[in-house]
């Protein structure tokens, strides 16, 4: 049961990319609960994809500090148009060496769980708020969570990010873009692209991952919100040429597409209306 809330989780964060809307009322609160369907590789790097469909909760509260929509999950800290400082969350679902041929005999790769404060820039807003462009800067620390925590080090991805909620002959649909590079200390490398002598075969040779740049990722999200449903889709191209552990055994692919798409009901909201600007 915990895997399938970690998969869930997985297709919510990757799923909002792209729901955005101008300033209008909405409910103090909204829950519900929906489907996705996904197609992931067992890690960045393998050639094995693995597709799933999984339940996709939705939860978002407007309060006048606590906040908690598709931005992620934040708290008033200081009163700036420019600047906001939120909290980043992101999960990997768990891969057995059983399944992923280039991890035959090694470790299973659990399922992590990162968190970390995330800086938000914007450079421009349109004046009716329907477009913006910003940059995104979250710094996680990533936890293993199948078993005993396990600190597995740490993740940097600043990215660029653009909304757009008023498109040309799409009234409400909304894309949203981002593009950023990934950057992995030694722990955090080490943990997907090592290879330790004990796990050396005629096909993988020992290596050792460094800290370092760890690939590129551009993400497109479209989405449109209905009066008691959405729906969103999303895909994402990974490009790992130039990384630190490309030469890994491992990495078995340089560049792929992952991607998604999902429907959400909203079963309820609070009579409380409060005016939202993104």
């Amino acid at each position: 049961m915990f895997r399938i809330f970690k998969s869930c989780l997985i297709g919510a964060l990757a799923l909002v990319a792209g729901l955005s809307q101008a300033d209008q009322e909405k409910p103090l609160w909204e829950v519900g609960i929906g489907v996705a369907a996904l197609s992931f590789p067992a890690y960045r790097g393998s050639d094995q994809t693995t597709n799933f469909a999984v339940p996709v909760p939705l939860f978002s509260y407007h309060g006048d500090f606590f906040k908690a929509d598709r931005h992620g999950i934040r708290g008033s800290l200081f009163d700036s148009d420019r600047l906001d400082l939120t909290l980043s969350l992101a999960i990997s679902p768990p891969a057995s060496s059983d399944d992923v041929k280039a991890r035959k005999g090694m470790y299973d790769l659990e399922g992590t769980f990162e968190f970390g404060p995330q800086m938000d820039v914007t450079f421009w807003r349109s004046e009716n708020r329907a477009r913006f462009f910003k940059l995104l800067m979250p710094l996680r620390a990533a936890f293993t969570v199948d078993g005993p925590p396990k600190d597995i080090g740490w993740v940097f991805h600043p990215k660029l990010n653009v909304d757009i909620t008023d498109l040309p002959g799409l009234p409400g649909w909304n894309l949203g873009l981002l593009a950023g590079p990934v950057f992995g200390n030694e722990r955090q490398n080490s943990y997907y692209y090592s290879v330790a002598p004990q796990y050396v075969t005629v096909d993988r040779p020992a290596y050792q991952a460094s800290s370092g740049y760890a690939g590129m990722q551009y993400t497109m999200g479209f989405s449109k919100r209905f009066p008691k449903f959405w729906v969103g889709t999303f895909l994402r191209y990974d490009n790992l040429s130039g990384a630190v552990f490309e030469d890994s055994p491992l990495v078995k692919q340089k560049d792929y597409f992952a991607g998604g798409v999902a429907v959400t009901w909203v079963l309820g909201e609070s009579s409380t209306r409060v005016m939202v600007n993104d």
